[in-house]
């Protein structure tokens, strides 16, 4: 999937961007920053803290592979430590896929989603770590920590590459402050039909059916007619799908009756309707 408006692109350092620091632990590839940059844009972050990288932040290959979010790189901070990297967070999440020998209190991203919401609104800074992408963080730099973070995933291969934990963390807290309904359906310029023409389609088409001989049964009129209408509200028609449909009738009512299936007007001896 694709898509940039770059109108609406958040900053680095803008006012209203008060969403939680991503902290990239000794990385090793310059690629794997700019994947992870995409990905934190992709949800509207863009405060990003490297510590230790092994190479540039600002290489060609990190940003090839930030696809446009090359603003979180420029504005990316670095520290040689950890400690330095977090002095100024008040709450630290460490993510990681393996169980620790430490007493650590243990949360999904959406449970962290909704604990970040809450104390960013209080104005407190908090910080997601990330490890580097052959050891993950080890148990040193999670001490440093007051959480652990961990995503739900098949036990037997739970292992994420770098780009993907960063995208998986930050959009289960894009998705906590998002209104985006469940389900949509834009009319790109036409409306829902109202009732008055959904009822003047249907006199229209029980017309077109009668002449064309459709009820041969009158006893089931009244059921088929139910059923045809029944069709047509489930489908939940706009304005221009009536017009549409007023034209398929017209021109379905002026074609040729099928081989051996005179029009009723015609087996009564009158002229076809218009």
């Amino acid at each position: 999937m694709s898509g940039t408006d770059l109108a609406r692109v958040a900053t680095p350092g803008d006012e209203g961007e008060a969403g939680p620091v991503v902290i990239l632990v000794q990385p090793q590839l310059a690629e794997n920053v700019g994947s992870a940059a995409r990905a934190m844009l992709n949800c509207g972050l863009t405060r990003l803290r490297l510590v230790a990288p092994r190479e540039s932040r600002l290489a060609p290959r990190a940003i090839a592979a930030a696809s446009g979010a090359d603003m979180v790189l420029e504005a990316a901070e670095v520290f040689p430590t950890l400690e330095a990297a977090i002095a100024d967070c008040r709450h630290v999440y460490a993510t990681s896929a393996r169980p620790r020998e430490m007493v650590k209190r243990v949360v999904t991203p959406r449970r962290a989603a909704a604990e970040l919401r809450q104390a960013t609104a209080a104005g407190e800074r908090v910080a997601l770590l990330f490890g580097p992408e052959r050891t993950g963080l080890v148990n040193d730099h999670i001490s440093l920590a007051d959480t652990i973070l961990t995503v739900p995933l098949n036990p037997g291969f739970s292992s994420l590459n770098l780009a993907q934990a960063v995208l998986l963390v930050c959009h289960e807290w894009f998705q906590s402050g998002d209104e985006t309904p469940a389900e949509e359906l834009p009319y790109n310029g036409t409306r829902p039909a109202t009732r008055a023409e959904l009822l003047n389609f249907f006199d229209r088409l029980e017309a077109g059916l009668d002449e064309g001989g459709f009820f041969q049964a009158p006893d089931m009129r009244p059921h088929m007619m139910r059923s045809i209408r029944n069709a047509f509200e489930r489908a939940g028609l706009t304005e221009q799908e009536i017009r549409t449909l007023h034209g398929v009738v017209y021109a379905l009512r002026k074609a040729p009756p099928p081989p051996g299936r005179p029009r009723k007007a015609d087996r009564e001896g009158d002229a076809p309707a218009a």
